[in-house]
């Protein structure tokens, strides 16, 4: 099985309230476990990520 790779762009910048990065849309918890994550963790965050975004840009 292929690895998922990290949807990290290297443009880093966190919304401190929610510690969310606001390019990736991913929790800092998140970026910082995804080495050590297994597939089916990697998966449900890439899926939720476009509702992640919506819900950045209402805000």
């Amino acid at each position: 099985m292929a690895r998922i790779k990290s949807p990290c762009r290297n443009i880093c910048s966190f919304d401190q309230p929610s510690q969310t990065c606001l390019d990736c849309h991913r929790k800092i918890d998140e970026i910082a476990r995804w080495g050590t994550m297994s597939h089916m963790e990697r998966q449900k965050i890439l899926k939720d990520l476009p509702r992640r975004r919506k819900e950045a840009a209402r805000n």
